[in-house]
Protein backbone atom coordinates (compact mmCIF):
# COMPACT_ATOMS: atom_id res chain seq x y z
CA UNK A 1 0.00 0.00 0.00
CA UNK A 2 2.74 2.47 0.88
CA UNK A 3 4.70 1.66 -2.31
CA UNK A 4 7.88 0.69 -0.44
CA UNK A 5 10.32 -1.83 -1.94
CA UNK A 6 9.39 -5.23 -0.42
CA UNK A 7 12.89 -6.67 -1.13
CA UNK A 8 14.18 -5.91 2.37
CA UNK A 9 11.19 -7.63 3.98
CA UNK A 10 11.55 -10.74 1.81
CA UNK A 11 15.28 -10.88 2.62
CA UNK A 12 14.66 -10.58 6.37
CA UNK A 13 11.95 -13.27 6.14
CA UNK A 14 14.29 -15.55 4.15
CA UNK A 15 17.05 -15.10 6.76
CA UNK A 16 14.55 -15.93 9.53
CA UNK A 17 13.61 -19.16 7.68
CA UNK A 18 17.32 -20.04 7.30
CA UNK A 19 17.93 -19.52 11.00
CA UNK A 20 14.94 -21.71 11.80
CA UNK A 21 16.49 -24.41 9.59
CA UNK A 22 13.66 -24.21 7.06
CA UNK A 23 15.83 -24.29 3.93
CA UNK A 24 12.96 -24.88 1.51
CA UNK A 25 10.96 -21.93 2.70
CA UNK A 26 14.09 -19.72 2.70
CA UNK A 27 14.68 -20.44 -0.99
CA UNK A 28 11.14 -19.39 -1.80
CA UNK A 29 11.49 -16.06 0.07
CA UNK A 30 14.92 -15.26 -1.36
CA UNK A 31 13.66 -16.01 -4.87
CA UNK A 32 11.54 -12.86 -4.55
CA UNK A 33 14.40 -10.48 -3.67
CA UNK A 34 17.62 -11.95 -5.07
CA UNK A 35 18.58 -11.52 -8.73
CA UNK A 36 21.41 -13.10 -10.73
CA UNK A 37 24.19 -10.62 -11.68
CA UNK A 38 24.08 -8.97 -15.11
CA UNK A 39 27.67 -10.06 -15.77
CA UNK A 40 28.74 -13.37 -14.22
CA UNK A 41 32.41 -12.48 -14.78
CA UNK A 42 32.44 -9.23 -12.85
CA UNK A 43 35.27 -9.06 -10.32
CA UNK A 44 33.20 -9.11 -7.16
CA UNK A 45 31.25 -11.61 -5.07
CA UNK A 46 27.77 -10.51 -6.16
CA UNK A 47 25.21 -8.49 -4.20
CA UNK A 48 25.56 -7.86 -0.47
CA UNK A 49 22.31 -9.79 0.14
CA UNK A 50 23.71 -12.98 -1.48
CA UNK A 51 26.95 -12.60 0.47
CA UNK A 52 24.98 -12.35 3.73
CA UNK A 53 23.17 -15.60 2.94
CA UNK A 54 26.43 -17.44 2.12
CA UNK A 55 28.14 -16.03 5.19
CA UNK A 56 25.34 -17.24 7.45
CA UNK A 57 25.20 -20.71 5.87
CA UNK A 58 28.98 -21.16 6.12
CA UNK A 59 28.97 -20.14 9.77
CA UNK A 60 26.15 -22.57 10.60
CA UNK A 61 27.64 -25.70 9.06
CA UNK A 62 26.46 -28.82 10.83
CA UNK A 63 28.97 -31.64 11.47
CA UNK A 64 29.73 -33.67 8.34
CA UNK A 65 27.28 -36.55 7.84
CA UNK A 66 29.00 -39.94 7.81
CA UNK A 67 27.24 -42.75 5.95
CA UNK A 68 26.59 -44.72 9.18
CA UNK A 69 25.02 -41.73 10.89
CA UNK A 70 22.60 -40.88 8.10
CA UNK A 71 19.59 -41.85 10.20
CA UNK A 72 20.42 -38.96 12.59
CA UNK A 73 19.74 -36.45 9.83
CA UNK A 74 16.48 -34.58 10.14
CA UNK A 75 13.90 -35.16 7.45
CA UNK A 76 14.34 -31.55 6.36
CA UNK A 77 18.13 -31.95 5.88
CA UNK A 78 17.66 -35.16 3.90
CA UNK A 79 15.07 -33.47 1.76
CA UNK A 80 17.41 -30.53 1.08
CA UNK A 81 20.27 -32.91 0.25
CA UNK A 82 18.19 -34.84 -2.24
CA UNK A 83 16.94 -31.62 -3.77
CA UNK A 84 20.38 -30.01 -4.17
CA UNK A 85 21.86 -33.29 -5.49
CA UNK A 86 19.36 -33.15 -8.32
CA UNK A 87 20.58 -29.67 -9.29
CA UNK A 88 22.49 -29.76 -12.53
CA UNK A 89 25.76 -28.58 -10.98
CA UNK A 90 28.73 -29.27 -13.21
CA UNK A 91 30.80 -30.92 -10.54
CA UNK A 92 30.73 -32.08 -6.95
CA UNK A 93 33.53 -31.56 -4.52
CA UNK A 94 34.53 -34.78 -2.83
CA UNK A 95 34.41 -34.68 0.95
CA UNK A 96 32.68 -32.29 3.24
CA UNK A 97 30.85 -30.18 0.65
CA UNK A 98 29.24 -33.20 -0.94
CA UNK A 99 28.03 -34.56 2.39
CA UNK A 100 26.61 -31.41 3.92
CA UNK A 101 23.22 -29.91 3.17
CA UNK A 102 24.31 -26.45 4.29
CA UNK A 103 27.24 -26.47 1.87
CA UNK A 104 24.90 -27.68 -0.85
CA UNK A 105 22.62 -24.80 0.01
CA UNK A 106 25.56 -22.39 -0.44
CA UNK A 107 26.18 -23.83 -3.90
CA UNK A 108 22.50 -23.45 -4.78
CA UNK A 109 22.54 -19.71 -3.94
CA UNK A 110 25.93 -19.15 -5.57
CA UNK A 111 24.91 -20.84 -8.83
CA UNK A 112 21.56 -19.08 -8.86
CA UNK A 113 22.57 -15.56 -7.80
CA UNK A 114 26.39 -15.36 -7.49
CA UNK A 115 29.23 -14.41 -9.81
CA UNK A 116 31.82 -16.88 -11.12
CA UNK A 117 34.37 -15.31 -8.78
CA UNK A 118 32.08 -15.94 -5.80
CA UNK A 119 31.62 -19.62 -6.77
CA UNK A 120 35.36 -20.12 -7.37
CA UNK A 121 36.26 -18.36 -4.09
CA UNK A 122 33.79 -20.60 -2.24
CA UNK A 123 35.44 -23.73 -3.65
CA UNK A 124 38.90 -22.38 -2.79
CA UNK A 125 37.84 -21.58 0.79
CA UNK A 126 36.78 -25.18 1.24
CA UNK A 127 39.87 -26.78 -0.32
CA UNK A 128 38.11 -27.74 -3.54
CA UNK A 129 40.70 -26.30 -5.93
CA UNK A 130 39.95 -28.85 -8.63
CA UNK A 131 36.28 -27.81 -8.72
CA UNK A 132 37.30 -24.14 -8.81
CA UNK A 133 39.53 -24.81 -11.84
CA UNK A 134 36.89 -26.86 -13.67
CA UNK A 135 34.29 -24.16 -13.06
CA UNK A 136 36.69 -21.52 -14.45
CA UNK A 137 37.30 -23.65 -17.54
CA UNK A 138 33.65 -24.60 -18.12
CA UNK A 139 32.49 -21.01 -17.88
CA UNK A 140 35.47 -19.73 -19.93
CA UNK A 141 35.93 -16.99 -17.36
CA UNK A 142 38.46 -14.22 -18.10
CA UNK A 143 41.99 -14.40 -16.70
CA UNK A 144 41.23 -11.72 -14.06
CA UNK A 145 38.88 -14.20 -12.36
CA UNK A 146 41.66 -16.82 -12.35
CA UNK A 147 44.18 -14.36 -10.86
CA UNK A 148 41.80 -13.03 -8.21
CA UNK A 149 39.98 -16.23 -7.30
CA UNK A 150 42.57 -19.00 -7.69
CA UNK A 151 46.13 -17.83 -8.34
CA UNK A 152 46.59 -15.22 -5.59
CA UNK A 153 44.95 -17.40 -2.87
CA UNK A 154 47.14 -20.35 -4.00
CA UNK A 155 50.53 -18.67 -3.72
CA UNK A 156 49.54 -16.71 -0.61
CA UNK A 157 48.63 -19.94 1.19
CA UNK A 158 51.71 -21.82 -0.12
CA UNK A 159 49.67 -24.06 -2.44
CA UNK A 160 51.30 -23.11 -5.73
CA UNK A 161 52.66 -26.65 -6.26
CA UNK A 162 49.22 -28.10 -5.61
CA UNK A 163 47.74 -25.70 -8.18
CA UNK A 164 50.42 -26.66 -10.72
CA UNK A 165 49.77 -30.38 -10.18
CA UNK A 166 46.04 -29.90 -10.72
CA UNK A 167 46.54 -27.81 -13.86
CA UNK A 168 48.69 -30.62 -15.26
CA UNK A 169 46.27 -33.36 -14.19
CA UNK A 170 43.33 -31.63 -15.91
CA UNK A 171 45.34 -30.85 -19.07
CA UNK A 172 48.84 -32.41 -19.30
CA UNK A 173 49.81 -30.15 -22.25
CA UNK A 174 48.60 -27.05 -20.31
CA UNK A 175 47.16 -25.61 -23.54
CA UNK A 176 43.73 -24.87 -22.00
CA UNK A 177 45.50 -22.91 -19.24
CA UNK A 178 47.75 -20.91 -21.59
CA UNK A 179 45.83 -17.60 -21.36
CA UNK A 180 45.57 -17.88 -17.56
CA UNK A 181 49.25 -18.77 -17.07
CA UNK A 182 50.48 -15.88 -19.23
CA UNK A 183 48.19 -13.52 -17.28
CA UNK A 184 49.63 -14.88 -14.01
CA UNK A 185 53.18 -14.23 -15.30
CA UNK A 186 52.28 -10.64 -16.22
CA UNK A 187 50.71 -10.12 -12.81
CA UNK A 188 53.84 -11.43 -11.02
CA UNK A 189 56.07 -9.21 -13.18
CA UNK A 190 53.99 -6.13 -12.31
CA UNK A 191 54.30 -7.02 -8.64
CA UNK A 192 58.07 -7.70 -8.97
CA UNK A 193 57.55 -11.24 -7.60
CA UNK A 194 60.33 -12.63 -9.79
CA UNK A 195 61.07 -15.77 -7.76
CA UNK A 196 57.45 -16.97 -8.03
CA UNK A 197 57.50 -15.92 -11.71
CA UNK A 198 60.61 -18.02 -12.37
CA UNK A 199 59.07 -21.01 -10.57
CA UNK A 200 55.92 -20.67 -12.70
CA UNK A 201 57.85 -20.31 -15.98
CA UNK A 202 59.78 -23.49 -15.22
CA UNK A 203 56.49 -25.31 -14.55
CA UNK A 204 55.12 -23.98 -17.87
CA UNK A 205 58.31 -25.22 -19.62
CA UNK A 206 58.50 -21.71 -21.08
CA UNK A 207 62.28 -21.86 -21.38
CA UNK A 208 62.85 -18.64 -23.33
CA UNK A 209 60.96 -16.52 -20.80
CA UNK A 210 62.62 -18.40 -17.90
CA UNK A 211 66.01 -17.50 -19.43
CA UNK A 212 64.93 -13.84 -19.58
CA UNK A 213 64.00 -13.94 -15.88
CA UNK A 214 67.45 -15.42 -15.11
CA UNK A 215 69.04 -12.44 -16.93
CA UNK A 216 67.17 -10.17 -14.55
CA UNK A 217 68.37 -12.17 -11.52
CA UNK A 218 71.94 -11.86 -12.83
CA UNK A 219 71.94 -8.12 -13.56
CA UNK A 220 69.46 -6.62 -11.08
CA UNK A 221 70.89 -4.58 -8.23
CA UNK A 222 74.55 -5.47 -8.88
CA UNK A 223 76.89 -2.55 -8.22
CA UNK A 224 80.18 -4.18 -9.23
CA UNK A 225 81.58 -7.04 -11.28
CA UNK A 226 82.70 -8.63 -8.01
CA UNK A 227 78.97 -8.96 -7.19
CA UNK A 228 78.25 -10.28 -10.68
CA UNK A 229 81.07 -12.79 -10.19
CA UNK A 230 79.06 -14.28 -7.34
CA UNK A 231 75.92 -14.51 -9.51
CA UNK A 232 77.40 -16.51 -12.37
CA UNK A 233 75.21 -19.54 -11.63
CA UNK A 234 72.37 -17.53 -13.23
CA UNK A 235 74.39 -17.41 -16.47
CA UNK A 236 74.66 -21.22 -16.41
CA UNK A 237 70.89 -21.46 -15.86
CA UNK A 238 70.25 -19.16 -18.85
CA UNK A 239 72.37 -21.49 -21.01
CA UNK A 240 70.57 -24.57 -19.66
CA UNK A 241 67.13 -23.12 -20.49
CA UNK A 242 68.18 -22.13 -24.00
CA UNK A 243 69.78 -25.51 -24.69
CA UNK A 244 66.66 -27.38 -23.50
CA UNK A 245 64.57 -25.11 -25.72
CA UNK A 246 66.79 -25.93 -28.73
CA UNK A 247 66.44 -29.67 -28.03
CA UNK A 248 62.64 -29.37 -27.81
CA UNK A 249 62.46 -27.38 -31.04
CA UNK A 250 64.56 -29.96 -32.91
CA UNK A 251 62.47 -32.82 -31.45
CA UNK A 252 59.12 -31.28 -32.37
CA UNK A 253 60.22 -30.26 -35.88
CA UNK A 254 60.70 -33.95 -36.71
CA UNK A 255 57.09 -34.87 -36.05
CA UNK A 256 54.07 -32.86 -37.03
CA UNK A 257 52.22 -31.59 -34.00
CA UNK A 258 50.27 -28.52 -33.01
CA UNK A 259 52.70 -25.86 -31.87
CA UNK A 260 52.40 -24.55 -28.33
CA UNK A 261 50.44 -21.33 -28.42
CA UNK A 262 51.50 -19.68 -25.17
CA UNK A 263 55.22 -20.48 -24.75
CA UNK A 264 57.58 -17.88 -26.19
CA UNK A 265 59.14 -18.89 -29.48
CA UNK A 266 62.51 -17.98 -30.94
CA UNK A 267 64.42 -19.09 -34.01
CA UNK A 268 67.27 -21.56 -33.49
CA UNK A 269 69.68 -18.93 -34.92
CA UNK A 270 68.59 -16.36 -32.32
CA UNK A 271 68.86 -18.90 -29.50
CA UNK A 272 72.41 -19.83 -30.58
CA UNK A 273 73.26 -16.12 -30.70
CA UNK A 274 71.98 -15.67 -27.15
CA UNK A 275 74.02 -18.67 -25.96
CA UNK A 276 77.12 -16.99 -27.47
CA UNK A 277 76.22 -13.77 -25.64
CA UNK A 278 76.02 -15.69 -22.35
CA UNK A 279 79.43 -17.32 -23.01
CA UNK A 280 80.96 -13.93 -23.76
CA UNK A 281 79.32 -12.39 -20.67
CA UNK A 282 80.84 -15.18 -18.58
CA UNK A 283 84.26 -14.33 -19.96
CA UNK A 284 83.73 -10.59 -19.36
CA UNK A 285 82.49 -11.29 -15.81
CA UNK A 286 85.49 -13.46 -14.93
CA UNK A 287 87.92 -10.92 -16.39
CA UNK A 288 86.41 -7.83 -14.72
CA UNK A 289 85.86 -9.70 -11.44
CA UNK A 290 89.58 -10.53 -11.48
CA UNK A 291 90.50 -6.90 -12.28
CA UNK A 292 88.37 -5.62 -9.39
CA UNK A 293 89.87 -8.21 -7.02
CA UNK A 294 93.45 -7.35 -7.99
CA UNK A 295 92.76 -3.61 -7.71
CA UNK A 296 93.58 -2.65 -11.32
CA UNK A 297 89.98 -1.47 -11.79
CA UNK A 298 89.91 2.27 -12.55
CA UNK A 299 86.44 3.17 -13.77
CA UNK A 300 83.71 3.95 -11.27
CA UNK A 301 80.51 4.19 -13.30
CA UNK A 302 77.18 4.50 -11.54
CA UNK A 303 75.55 1.97 -13.88
CA UNK A 304 77.03 -1.47 -14.40
CA UNK A 305 77.09 -2.36 -18.10
CA UNK A 306 76.48 -5.95 -19.27
CA UNK A 307 76.05 -7.55 -22.70
CA UNK A 308 72.32 -7.97 -22.03
CA UNK A 309 71.67 -4.25 -22.57
CA UNK A 310 71.36 -2.18 -25.77
CA UNK A 311 74.27 -1.44 -28.14
CA UNK A 312 75.43 1.60 -26.14
CA UNK A 313 75.69 -0.57 -23.05
CA UNK A 314 77.60 -3.24 -24.98
CA UNK A 315 80.04 -0.54 -26.14
CA UNK A 316 80.47 0.49 -22.49
CA UNK A 317 81.34 -3.14 -21.68
CA UNK A 318 84.01 -3.15 -24.41
CA UNK A 319 85.48 0.15 -23.08
CA UNK A 320 85.45 -1.16 -19.51
CA UNK A 321 87.23 -4.38 -20.49
CA UNK A 322 89.99 -2.51 -22.39
CA UNK A 323 90.52 0.04 -19.60
CA UNK A 324 90.44 -2.21 -16.57
CA UNK A 325 93.16 -4.72 -17.41
CA UNK A 326 96.77 -4.42 -16.19
CA UNK A 327 97.46 -2.89 -19.60
CA UNK A 328 95.53 -2.23 -22.81
CA UNK A 329 96.60 -5.48 -24.41
CA UNK A 330 95.22 -7.69 -21.61
CA UNK A 331 91.55 -6.91 -22.19
CA UNK A 332 91.72 -5.99 -25.88
CA UNK A 333 91.04 -9.54 -27.13
CA UNK A 334 87.75 -9.90 -25.23
CA UNK A 335 86.67 -6.36 -26.16
CA UNK A 336 87.47 -7.04 -29.82
CA UNK A 337 85.21 -10.12 -29.76
CA UNK A 338 82.40 -8.06 -28.21
CA UNK A 339 82.76 -5.49 -31.03
CA UNK A 340 82.82 -8.22 -33.69
CA UNK A 341 79.97 -10.37 -32.30
CA UNK A 342 77.57 -7.45 -31.96
CA UNK A 343 78.90 -5.53 -35.00
CA UNK A 344 79.44 -2.40 -32.93
CA UNK A 345 81.06 0.83 -34.09
CA UNK A 346 84.68 -0.02 -33.20
CA UNK A 347 86.22 3.44 -33.85
CA UNK A 348 83.71 5.03 -31.50
CA UNK A 349 84.69 2.59 -28.73
CA UNK A 350 88.43 3.06 -29.30
CA UNK A 351 87.99 6.87 -29.29
CA UNK A 352 86.09 6.67 -26.00
CA UNK A 353 88.90 4.56 -24.53
CA UNK A 354 91.55 7.02 -25.81
CA UNK A 355 89.71 9.99 -24.21
CA UNK A 356 89.52 8.09 -20.94
CA UNK A 357 93.27 7.36 -21.14
CA UNK A 358 93.95 11.09 -21.67
CA UNK A 359 91.94 11.81 -18.49
CA UNK A 360 94.00 9.17 -16.66
CA UNK A 361 97.21 10.69 -18.18
CA UNK A 362 98.23 7.29 -19.61
CA UNK A 363 99.58 8.62 -22.91
CA UNK A 364 101.86 5.65 -23.64
CA UNK A 365 98.81 3.35 -23.38
CA UNK A 366 97.08 5.32 -26.16
CA UNK A 367 99.99 4.29 -28.38
CA UNK A 368 99.58 0.69 -27.19
CA UNK A 369 95.86 0.92 -28.08
CA UNK A 370 96.74 2.09 -31.60
CA UNK A 371 99.16 -0.80 -31.95
CA UNK A 372 96.42 -3.29 -30.91
CA UNK A 373 93.90 -1.68 -33.30
CA UNK A 374 96.33 -1.87 -36.23
CA UNK A 375 97.23 -5.49 -35.44
CA UNK A 376 93.55 -6.54 -35.13
CA UNK A 377 93.48 -6.92 -38.92
CA UNK A 378 90.09 -5.26 -39.44
CA UNK A 379 91.05 -1.61 -38.86
CA UNK A 380 90.39 0.77 -41.78
CA UNK A 381 93.27 2.89 -43.10
CA UNK A 382 92.47 6.01 -41.06
CA UNK A 383 91.13 4.37 -37.88
CA UNK A 384 94.27 5.02 -35.86
CA UNK A 385 94.46 8.65 -37.02
CA UNK A 386 90.78 9.23 -36.21
CA UNK A 387 91.24 7.84 -32.69
CA UNK A 388 94.06 10.35 -32.09
CA UNK A 389 92.09 13.24 -33.65
CA UNK A 390 89.11 12.41 -31.43
CA UNK A 391 91.12 12.66 -28.23
CA UNK A 392 92.96 15.87 -29.20
CA UNK A 393 90.02 17.98 -27.97
CA UNK A 394 91.71 17.47 -24.60
CA UNK A 395 95.10 18.61 -26.01
CA UNK A 396 95.51 21.42 -23.40
CA UNK A 397 95.90 18.70 -20.75
CA UNK A 398 98.45 16.65 -22.72
CA UNK A 399 102.15 17.42 -22.09
CA UNK A 400 103.90 18.77 -25.22
CA UNK A 401 106.24 15.81 -25.66
CA UNK A 402 103.40 13.23 -25.42
CA UNK A 403 101.29 15.31 -27.79
CA UNK A 404 104.10 15.38 -30.38
CA UNK A 405 104.60 11.62 -30.03
CA UNK A 406 100.89 10.97 -30.62
CA UNK A 407 100.71 13.20 -33.70
CA UNK A 408 103.88 11.71 -35.15
CA UNK A 409 102.28 8.25 -34.78
CA UNK A 410 99.67 9.26 -37.36
CA UNK A 411 99.88 7.69 -40.81
CA UNK A 412 98.50 10.45 -43.01
CA UNK A 413 100.26 13.81 -43.42
CA UNK A 414 96.86 15.48 -43.98
CA UNK A 415 95.73 14.19 -40.58
CA UNK A 416 98.98 15.32 -38.95
CA UNK A 417 98.50 18.84 -40.34
CA UNK A 418 94.88 18.86 -39.10
CA UNK A 419 96.07 17.68 -35.65
CA UNK A 420 98.81 20.35 -35.43
CA UNK A 421 96.28 23.02 -36.41
CA UNK A 422 93.83 21.78 -33.74
CA UNK A 423 96.56 22.05 -31.12
CA UNK A 424 97.77 25.51 -32.33
CA UNK A 425 101.16 24.02 -33.27
CA UNK A 426 101.23 26.13 -36.44
CA UNK A 427 105.00 25.94 -37.06
CA UNK A 428 104.81 22.09 -37.11
CA UNK A 429 101.72 22.30 -39.36
CA UNK A 430 103.71 24.53 -41.76
CA UNK A 431 106.70 22.17 -41.81
CA UNK A 432 104.52 19.15 -42.82
CA UNK A 433 102.48 21.26 -45.30
CA UNK A 434 105.49 22.35 -47.37
CA UNK A 435 106.46 18.69 -47.91
CA UNK A 436 103.23 18.03 -49.84
CA UNK A 437 102.70 18.11 -53.61
CA UNK A 438 103.01 21.79 -54.83
CA UNK A 439 99.33 22.68 -55.48
CA UNK A 440 98.14 21.09 -52.23
CA UNK A 441 101.07 22.61 -50.30
CA UNK A 442 100.01 26.12 -51.43
CA UNK A 443 96.41 25.55 -50.12
CA UNK A 444 97.68 24.18 -46.81
CA UNK A 445 100.25 26.95 -46.21
CA UNK A 446 97.60 29.59 -47.00
CA UNK A 447 95.33 27.99 -44.40
CA UNK A 448 98.18 27.95 -41.82
CA UNK A 449 98.86 31.66 -42.59
CA UNK A 450 95.19 32.56 -41.96
CA UNK A 451 95.26 30.72 -38.62
CA UNK A 452 98.55 32.43 -37.67
CA UNK A 453 97.04 35.82 -38.54
CA UNK A 454 93.86 35.25 -36.47
CA UNK A 455 95.88 33.93 -33.49
CA UNK A 456 98.47 36.74 -33.68
CA UNK A 457 101.45 34.47 -34.44
CA UNK A 458 103.53 36.92 -36.51
CA UNK A 459 106.57 34.62 -36.83
CA UNK A 460 104.66 31.75 -38.53
CA UNK A 461 102.66 34.28 -40.57
CA UNK A 462 105.90 35.74 -41.92
CA UNK A 463 107.40 32.29 -42.73
CA UNK A 464 104.22 31.30 -44.62
CA UNK A 465 104.15 34.60 -46.55
CA UNK A 466 107.82 34.20 -47.51
CA UNK A 467 107.25 30.58 -48.74
CA UNK A 468 104.14 31.53 -50.72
Amino acid sequence: KSGLDPGGAWHAWGMACLKAGNLNSAREKFNRCLKPPMDLNQLNHGSRLVQDVIQYLESTVKPVLIADDDYFATLRELEATVRTRSLSLEMMCEGKIQHNSYYQECLFYLHSYGTNLAIISFYMRHDCMREALLHLLNKESPSEVFIEGIFIPSYESGKLHMLENLLETIDPGLESWGVYLIAACKYLQRKNYYHILYELQQFMKDHVRAAMTCIRFFTHGAKSYTELGGKQTWLLKIKDHLKVYLQEVSRSSGRKKMASTFRKKMSATDVSRHINTVDLQMEVTKFLHQCESSGTSQMTDSSLPTLFGNNNMKMDVACKVILEGKNIEEGFGIAFRVLQDFQLEATEVYSKVAKQLVKQQKYSEIRQLLKCVNESGVAAKNDGDNIILNCLNEFKNIPAEDLDNLIQDMDSDENKIQAYMMCNKLRSAYLVSVRQEKARAVQLVQHVRQLAESSGDDVVKAICAQWL
